[in-house]
């Protein structure tokens, strides 16, 4: 760093990084880039440096994971760190039964919050959080990293556009094979499939389709959910067999407004046949688009073909012969790694910043109505949470 550029330092508490997701998405591919990177740039001669420490519970794991990522500082004294004054920003990624206590004490200690989602098990204590931390006055905000995905950016930049013309449908297809466990291994932790630890589809992954949908297409007015246990026993990672108490599948469908319907398919438990573990397909009376993580096809009215129904030959029209594929017209960041860089510059230069606390709890509040709709097999409208 030249002598003459300034330099923000940031000292953040890294909560929950020897989990999967705490240690893959949010340090090793955002908080040790941005450092390598030289800082968030601000201008050409000043910086943002985040300045993390690593806790958690176990040191045998944070002293691996300080190993590996280069990040020499790590303790499993959560309280004394939240006591330091030299760290501003508390981050969590730990267990979601865990989160909001642990984001209620670093609120309490005067820290900036920013963390996973879902941000509770329940819609009171997502919104409790997030009516402690405005109060508080300090800053605030929830991942919600599919928003930064090149194939969701790709779709709002052909809406901002008007290449759909009206939208009317929407139909999301997310998720894989997670093997139970026994002869191949999950790829997924066994709390995910124990309600009691937590666990369960519907809380996972309504609270993306909450904000996907709310922040690219339209807001969400009501839901039916399914949820569904396809696979009653998995392993866990000690080979012991457990009984899965959470879902492992959800089908959702949502009406938003605008007189959009969108449909979800969620499942640890499908075979992938098509281009990408998450696909969404927009149709538009101009217009129709599939994107993936990160490419986006499409294929506008003149080119749209005209199928005749008759099953009794074999099907004249390759049906992806008419789509195209959009180029890279500008260069993607790892989605996290965007997210993170707008927080801090949030922190540090008091950039806006729309996806805080409240956000994190319309999400929680989305999955929560939805597993209810589950059980009374009912429509059910998502009320508006208070400022």
């Amino acid at each position: 760093m030249s002598k003459h550029q300034k330099e923000h330092r940031v000292g953040v508490i890294m909560n929950g990084v020897t989990g999967r997701m705490g240690m893959n998405q949010h340090l090793l591919r955002s908080i040790v880039p941005i450092i390598k990177q030289g800082g968030v740039r601000v201008s050409a001669d000043e910086v943002i440096m985040p300045d993390p420490i690593l806790v958690g519970r176990n040191p045998v794991k944070l002293e691996a994971v300080a190993a590996r990522s280069g990040i020499e500082k790590w303790s499993t004294d959560l309280d004394e760190l939240l006591d330091d004054d030299s760290y501003k920003l508390y981050f969590d990624a730990t267990l979601t039964g865990l989160r909001a206590g642990n984001v209620a004490k670093a609120v309490s200690a005067g820290k900036h919050v920013y963390c996973e989602k879902p941000t509770a098990l329940t819609t009171q204590d997502a919104f409790g959080i997030y009516e402690l931390a405005r109060d508080a006055g300090v800053k605030h905000g929830v991942v919600q990293d599919k928003l930064w995905l090149p194939g969701i950016m790709k779709l709002r930049s052909l809406i901002d556009k008007g290449f759909f013309g009206r939208i009317f449908a929407i139909r999301g297809e997310f998720g894989y094979w997670v093997f139970e466990g026994d002869v191949v291994p999950a790829q997924r932790p066994s709390w995910n499939y124990r309600r009691e630890d937590g666990g369960g589809i519907i809380m996972d992954m309504l609270c993306h389709w909450r904000y996907v949908l709310d922040n690219t297409f339209a807001p969400v007015k009501s839901v039916s959910c399914l949820g569904a246990i396809h696979l009653p026993d998995r392993w866990d990672e000690n080979g012991e067999r457990y009984r899965t108490t959470a879902e492992d599948a959800a089908y959702a469908t949502f009406e938003l407004e605008r007189d959009i319907v969108a449909h979800f398919n969620s499942s640890w438990d499908v075979r992938v046949r098509r281009d990408d573990l998450l696909t969404i397909q927009v149709d538009g009376t101009d217009g129709s688009a599939v994107a993936g993580l990160r490419e986006c096809w499409i294929q506008p009215y003149g080119a749209t073909p005209k199928p005749v129904w008759n099953p009794d030959i074999p099907q004249p029209i390759n049906f992806f012969d008419n789509w195209m594929q959009l180029p890279d017209q500008r260069d993607y960041d790892n989605a996290f790694k965007a997210e993170w860089e707008l927080f801090l510059r949030h922190i540090v230069l008091n950039e806006p910043f729309a996806w805080d606390l409240r956000e994190g709890a319309k999400g929680v509040q989305l999955a929560e109505i939805g597993m209810e709709s589950w059980r009374r097999r009912a429509w059910l409208d998502i009320p508006e949470l208070p400022e």
